[in-house]
């Protein structure tokens, strides 16, 4: 019996080698092919032989789709799995503001002159840096190169992942950065300020003047480049990302979506109160603004400008920007949310997931399936709770998934 269950283990242990082997070959063969993409690029034969020689999957990351095995699930980001709370945590907020208070002394000079020229507030660079890498305190953990060789071969959005690949090599040939710092989130998100290599050509700075664009060790090149990020993106110069307010008791939470926009003079009219009795001039309540409650009609709200989604541009999550843009008021002011958060229990993302998917089929949902509850999720499960005659919060419970999924 023992001798029998060796056997198998040798043969099972054999099977899963050669299997090993067989995918490491097919990944190599698919490195090598992108060799004429990456000549048309301008990466050279050196740098890509360099760079490629001995590269290895890392089958461990979040988003992969790997045949014969389990999918390794959705993004683990914690924006996306995070109440609100626990994602916008006032002793983070409060520890990153102070520290922000000092580099905006440290950095003044060029902050001012980055300010000045793109219309950015020094706050809000700084709190994109601090959100990103704590202010270059967190290490990033992963090699940029071998995660967008993983995306690229068996991640969700290989043909995004091919052409980031691609452009990393062309980095690492111009000399802007060595492979050892150039270090990546799980998505291939590298420097400071974290950006996309296809990012880095778009939106990169060379501030400091040095010839080359140094995103990875040049505070005044990662923050004019976040910076100019946000100009390509719609940035407006002189207006703030968005205001706390009251919403009146009997407010339609499924009107929290971008397309139903009003000047903000229009909202107050309608019984939306600014916080702390905040008085807001004639030419900011003549801007258009969108209503957002990231807890549906529990814990604070918002009314969001044009710039809370030009940031929104730069990470696609109402709590990122929730996070960026008040860590950006916290290192002026040293007041918190008027409004506490409540004490909300999120759901895991696959049960979100299945929530879209019963609105979609009932009509009200028609975004993408990717288990967030954002905006367009959270809009669409009030209509539903309107129609199935529960109570309206705009909140993804537990109870409302129950009803959901016994309408099929």
């Amino acid at each position: 019996m023992m001798r029998r269950t060796l056997i198998a283990a040798v043969i099972a242990t054999t099977c899963c080698l050669s299997s090993a082997r067989a995918s490491d070959a097919a990944f190599s063969q698919f490195i090598a092919s992108l060799w004429p993409e990456a000549q048309e690029a301008g990466v050279s034969r050196a740098t890509f032989d360099r760079e490629t020689r001995g590269l290895e999957p890392d089958y461990k990351l979040p988003d992969l789709i790997l045949p014969g095995r389990p999918a390794t699930g959705a993004p683990s980001q914690a924006e996306f799995v995070q109440v609100p709370a626990d994602y916008v945590r006032e002793a983070s907020i409060a520890n990153l503001a102070g520290e922000g208070q000092r580099l905006l002394q440290k950095y003044n000079a060029a902050l001012t002159k980055i300010e000045k020229s793109s219309g950015v507030p020094a706050t809000v660079m700084l709190a994109i840096w601090g959100r990103e890498t704590d202010y270059g305190r967190y290490t990033l953990p992963y090699d940029l190169v071998r995660v967008l060789a993983t995306q690229a071969y068996v991640g969700r959005r290989k043909d995004t992942y091919r052409n980031e690949f691609i452009l990393a090599l062309k980095i690492l040939g111009e000399g802007a950065v060595t492979r050892k710092d150039m270090r990546s989130s799980w998505a291939g998100a590298t420097g400071l300020t974290q950006f996309l290599p296809s990012e880095y050509y778009k939106h990169g700075v060379d501030f400091d003047g040095d010839g080359r664009v140094d995103i990875w060790h040049s505070v005044p090149d990662a923050l004019a480049s976040a910076a100019q990020q946000l100009v390509n993106k719609g940035w407006q110069s002189g207006l703030h990302w968005a205001y706390e307010v009251q919403a009146p008791a009997k407010v339609d939470c499924t009107t929290g979506v971008p397309e139903v926009t009003k000047p903000i003079g229009q909202w107050l009219r309608e019984g939306f109160v600014p916080v702390r009795g905040q008085k807001l001039s004639a030419a900011e309540q003549a801007q258009p603004a969108s209503l957002l409650q990231p807890e549906g009609i529990y814990g604070p709200a918002f009314l969001t400008t044009k710039n809370y989604f030009v940031i929104k541009e730069y990470n696609f999550s109402d709590l990122y920007v929730l996070f960026v843009g008040h860590l950006s008021d916290r290192m002026t002011s040293p007041l918190p949310f008027a409004t506490p958060w409540s004490a909300s229990k999120q759901l895991r993302t696959k049960d979100v997931e299945a929530m879209q998917r019963g609105l979609t089929r009932a009509g009200l949902y028609k975004d993408k399936i990717d288990g967030k509850a954002g905006m367009q999720t959270r809009a669409a499960l009030g209509a539903y709770q309107k129609s199935a005659g529960l109570k309206v919060d705009c909140w993804p419970s537990e109870a409302v998934l129950r009803s959901i999924l016994a309408t099929r």
